[in-house]
């Protein structure tokens, strides 16, 4: 374990790598599923290298570095180099291309990108609306010119940054308006990490097996920088597969792994296996723990706890499920050495009583254990602090135990007939019926005074399949109370998405009701 996990002053990931790589030189940190592994040493001192180049190219502490690059060595050389050297990663999603590859390069305005070959040809259709970007280097082994000259550059030996400057850029995929820049200083990345160790319980018999990109908080900061601050071993996969995961698990020892979002119902869908068991996971991560998940991940994989979490790019992980105290579809208990959490009225700021809806809120208690801002935003970073307190944008409620579970975004929480109905539980009760690819819920004005919203479902179904409004009304009024009932339905060939998958919902609200719209109040009951 790191020596200064209790000093936040010394919560610096560089600085962690270097311990471990006088202390445990020759133990493996990372392999890749079908390629090498690099000793803590071996990137302790490649990444040094890293740092030697970009110094000589003019890079220096505080200039901004993008990164556009897959789950591999090379991101970790890029990663751990740049920080090294102070300056700051700017993280792009590996997904972007266009004008939403365009926005965060401009916004960021990085002295250099490094780059993998297969995303090179993406900058020829944007090059012309680009900042102009001093330095590309592509990481082909074959050309010395590129990221690769950092073989022949001698290691960096200046002083290393401290835990209050900023380690890098993520931007965020928010369903409205252009994404934002979090800027996170080093031991915001750090204590993401701490976390995972703290909350997991992490041991030097740990091994975490890792499978979301390097380019997210959750792969880079809670996985793999819990396996640096334990001083473990971590194999990674270039690209997730959920037809692979259960071998991959399998295969390197992991006792550990993390899930997010789809890729739980990618993997449970998977046909049953005989390896499904033979496996040395001890926990699981999964965030959300859907009750549905959380039955396979226990009955079918034998898993035996599995712990959720909540948080954000700007907020860290001020949530976790407790080993040995299951909750399926909780988000977890405020991780109270480092986090106030408290459910409070979005309007009024009144703290919300137990099991009333309200407004998710944080705060930190320890220095720089947070996001420092919105890059060139800093009125989007006073709107988001008010009252002394992060407002998330996010609506939840806590139990008698204390336990937190997420309802859905504000935006997204539906108010129809004096009731507060999320989003997500409407388009979990409409997810197992066959035929539909995709859904999404949100709510139209309603005509009726006093009625505030009417719900209005977007389906996307099967090539080939098709779902009739009299299915949609049969099994609404099987699966869900009256007031839930959809009133609405489209059926489209597509939802629109973020670079990052995520629903525009407020495209939907604003299209609204259209002539090719279902009226389903003629087929229901009671509407």
């Amino acid at each position: 374990m790191y020596s200064e996990v209790d000093n936040p002053l010394h919560w610096v990931l560089p600085a962690v790598l270097a311990e471990q790589a006088e202390r445990r030189g020759d133990h493996p940190f990372v392999a890749m599923i079908g390629g090498e592994t690099l000793t803590y040493a071996a990137m302790h001192r490649e990444a040094g290298q890293v740092a030697g180049m970009l110094a000589r190219l003019g890079i220096g502490a505080g200039d901004h570095v993008a990164l556009m690059l897959s789950n591999s060595l090379d991101f970790l050389r890029a990663w751990f180099g740049v920080t090294r050297l102070g300056a700051v990663a700017v993280l792009l999603n590996t997904e972007l291309t266009g004008a939403f590859l365009a926005h965060p390069i401009n916004d960021s305005a990085p002295r250099a990108l490094i780059i993998d070959p297969i995303f090179y040809p993406r900058l020829d259709d944007i090059r012309a609306t680009l900042h102009p970007i001093a330095h590309i280097l592509v990481t082909d082994a074959a050309r010395s010119e590129g990221f690769g000259g950092w073989r022949e550059a001698p290691a960096y030996s200046g002083p290393m940054p401290g835990a209050s400057d900023i380690a890098c850029i993520m931007y965020t995929s928010g369903t409205t308006g252009a994404p934002k820049g979090v800027l996170m200083p080093h031991a915001h990345c750090f204590l993401f990490g701490y976390g995972t160790v703290d909350n997991l319980a992490v041991t030097a018999d740990d091994h975490y097996y890792i499978c979301l990109p390097l380019s997210h908080a959750n792969g880079l900061l809670m996985q793999l920088g819990a396996v640096l601050i334990a001083g473990i071993s971590a194999t990674i996969r270039d690209r997730f597969s959920a037809s692979a995961w259960i071998d991959d698990v399998c295969s390197s020892g992991a006792t550990l792994t993390n899930t997010l979002g789809a890729i739980n119902a990618f993997i449970v869908a998977q046909p049953k296996t005989d390896r499904d068991r033979d496996h040395r996971l001890r926990a699981l991560l999964a965030s959300p723990n859907h009750p549905d998940h959380e039955r396979v991940w226990r009955e079918r994989y034998a898993i035996a706890d599995v712990v959720s979490g909540f948080g954000m790019t700007e907020v860290n992980i001020p949530l976790y499920g407790a080993p040995g105290d299951p909750r399926p579809g909780a988000c977890g208990k405020p991780y109270a050495r480092f986090f106030e959490v408290a459910i409070r009225d979005p309007e009024t700021g009144r703290e919300m009583a137990v099991d009333e809806t309200g407004e998710i809120c944080i705060r930190p208690k320890a220095p720089n254990g947070f996001m420092a801002g919105y890059h060139g935003l800093p009125e989007k970073t006073v709107e988001a602090w008010r009252d002394l307190w992060f407002h998330t944008g996010d609506a939840g409620r806590t139990d008698a135990d204390g336990y937190v579970y997420f309802i859905d975004r504000i935006k997204d929480c539906i108010r129809r007939r004096g009731e507060n109905i999320s989003a997500t539980d409407i388009e979990m009760s409409f997810a197992d019926i066959p035929g539909i690819d995709e859904i999404a819920a949100y709510p139209v004005p309603s005509e009726i005074p006093g009625g505030e919203d009417e719900i209005m479902l977007a389906i996307v179904c099967h090539p080939g399949a098709s779902v009739s409004p009299a299915e949609i009304v049969a099994h609404a009024g099987r699966r869900m109370p009256r007031y839930a009932q959809p009133r609405y339905v489209d059926f489209v060939t597509s939802l629109p998405k973020t670079s990052t998958e995520k629903v525009r919902k407020a495209d939907l609200r604003k299209a609204g009701v259209t002539p090719a719209t279902v009226d389903l109040a003629a087929l229901q009951d009671t509407i």
